[in-house]
């Protein structure tokens, strides 16, 4: 049930649940219902304002893996939809499920279901393209081995079939990057009462992550040259500029995201990186491009633990530059503000 307003839900005249929600948070309630028998069910629903009410009957059944198997046994390709649903995760619901406790996540895995039906799926012999909806990170450790390609989908609007058909197909070239770090489990991630930013983030996280930050695939390649700087040396609150020569060494026309983060070498409690600027660039098979990008001063400011502020602190720094936040496939230029 969604709704606004107040609840009582009867079946065959005992009271089973009731509650009340604002802002139409999900409410469930599982009958185990015996084969052969009928039930009456009544749900009274009260308001005092506005209200609404949305409610739907389901039946949950176990999944006969061998069954669902043999219905693709034709199939080379198998596109699975899966993931989780914005039903499960959220704030201050009423979910306890495998994973889930109140609208918070107990842990980041794919529902077991479904990841055993990936296995099954590869060791049939299938090629499975793994089409993953979820409003956050999951671990997906499991199915980088089970599954041959992996599009996160998010939750999409009503027009996701078509823009993944078009993906999939080869109709548009994906430029997208994440915006958030991928992580392989629970176990690389702090305490959720720990509020210390150390772990938490591309900027602070030290370990292998499963899918980093801005990380993103493309049916073509890129390859970045040696950047150049405007100036090695930079007066506090002036800009900085960077050219960056990026050429599409692939077989196709497509789009790349060049990513620049910012490094104090001397703040070693600080962030090991920070994004800083990025652009989107279009580039045919075989383009060579000088890429031009400039750093304001409000992008080059640090965090001054003296004044507990953000501001241009002079020395040593670094901009690392490249299509993902991974530190390995980074490049670097250095420079100097006084």
């Amino acid at each position: 049930m969604n709704l606004n307003g107040g609840y009582t839900l009867y079946i065959d005249g005992e009271e089973q649940n009731k509650g009340g929600s604002i802002g139409l948070p999900t409410k469930v309630y599982m009958l185990h219902a015996e084969a052969g028998k009928s039930y009456t069910i009544r749900l009274d629903y009260s308001v005092r304002y506005e209200g609404s009410l949305n409610f739907d009957l389901g039946k949950e059944e176990t999944i006969n893996f061998s069954k669902e198997i043999a219905r693709v046994k034709d199939a080379d390709v198998v596109i699975f939809a899966g993931g989780i649903s914005p039903k499960l995760e959220g704030e201050e619901m009423a979910v306890n499920t495998d994973g889930f406790k109140g609208g918070d996540r107990t842990n980041i895995e794919l529902p077991a279901v479904q990841r055993e039906l990936l296995k099954q799926l590869h060791a049939a012999g299938k090629q499975v393209v793994f089409v993953n909806c979820s409003g956050s990170a999951m671990g997906l450790v499991p199915e980088t081995e089970s599954c041959r390609a992996i599009l996160q989908a998010w939750y999409p609007g009503q027009a996701a079939g078509v823009a993944v058909a078009d993906v999939l197909f080869g109709d548009y070239n994906p430029a997208g990057r994440l915006p958030i770090t991928f992580y392989k489990n629970v176990d690389q991630l702090p305490d959720f009462e720990d509020y210390n930013m150390k772990g938490r983030t591309y900027r602070y996280f030290k370990g292998e992550a499963l899918f980093p930050f801005g990380h993103g695939l493309s049916y073509t390649t890129f390859t970045y040259g040696q950047a150049k700087l405007a100036k090695a040396v930079v007066k506090a609150g002036n800009s900085v500029e960077l050219t960056i020569p990026v050429t599409n060494t692939g077989k196709y026309d497509g789009e790349e995201v060049i990513q620049v983060y910012l490094n104090r070498p001397a703040d070693v409690e600080g962030p090991s990186k920070t994004l800083r600027a990025f652009q989107r660039v279009f580039l045919k098979a075989g383009q060579k491009q000088d890429v031009k990008i400039q750093l304001n001063p409000d992008e080059l400011v640090w965090f001054d633990t003296n004044s507990n502020t953000m501001r241009c602190i002079p020395g040593e720094y670094k901009l690392l530059y490249g299509g993902t936040s991974d530190s390995t496939k980074l490049h670097t230029v250095s420079f100097r503000m006084n």
